[in-house]
């Protein structure tokens, strides 16, 4: 692309930033997703969106701010689909099921976002203390499963002595392991975590582990 093709171009973006912007973001993801925030580069951003580095930095700011937004939006994504849930009209073990399976399908489905936790983690977390927006994104999944625990220990089906943390860790712990460990677990024992006969098994499994789990007798 020659340099008056690129203004051109970017000139067009500016007249429609909150596209552009969408664009630069789910482009961004897959490379700071293949690549961690060391090895991405904004040039490959730039080449694979056909545009230039100033209309990144127009947007963006630079390389660190444009990896803290896509943070933020990977997990902004999994709180948006836990709204889909609406647990008033289903009972308590159903809910969590559902609660369970859900986060399961969006984890298999955005491994990316599991990338970019796993890059985030390799770092200690050294970006996403900088997002205090990301820890109010959070609250509201902390708040749905405290909803569904009251609601079930009211029924008199869950136990008393588990939060809605416990919850959380165990549904996203197995969910991440099914994307973070699919190529070594996968090697090690001959399955393809992924294969249409076995994800629905894996899916299921989840809900039946959590629901066990909290209608089991308390410790």
């Amino acid at each position: 692309m020659t340099d008056a093709a690129a203004a051109r171009r970017d000139t067009s973006r500016q007249r429609d930033p909150e596209r552009t912007r969408a664009e630069l973001l789910a482009v961004a993801t897959e490379v700071f997703a293949e690549h961690g925030y060391s090895g991405a580069r904004v040039d490959e951003i730039a080449d694979r969106t056909r545009t230039t580095k100033r209309m990144i930095y127009y947007y963006f700011g630079g390389k660190e701010q444009l990896y803290l937004a896509v943070l933020e939006q990977a997990y902004r994504g999994i709180r948006e689909a836990e709204k889909v849930i609406h647990v008033g009209d289903l009972d308590p073990a159903e809910a969590i099921r559902r609660l369970a399976e859900l986060t399961y399908d969006h984890h298999v489905r955005h491994s990316d976002f599991i990338r970019l936790v796993m890059i985030e983690n390799v770092h200690r977390g050294v970006f996403i203390r900088q997002i205090e927006a990301i820890r109010e994104l959070g609250q509201p999944a902390v708040g749905l499963l405290d909803e569904i625990l009251a609601q079930g220990r009211a029924d008199g089906v869950f136990r008393s002595d588990v939060d809605a943390l416990d919850v959380h860790m165990l549904i996203s712990s197995y969910c991440v392991f099914q994307v973070a460990n699919q190529y070594t677990f996968g090697y090690l024992f001959d399955r393809d975590l992924h294969s249409p006969a076995l994800s629905g098994h894996l899916r299921a499994m989840i809900g039946d582990v959590v629901v066990s789990w909290l209608t089991a007798p308390a410790a």
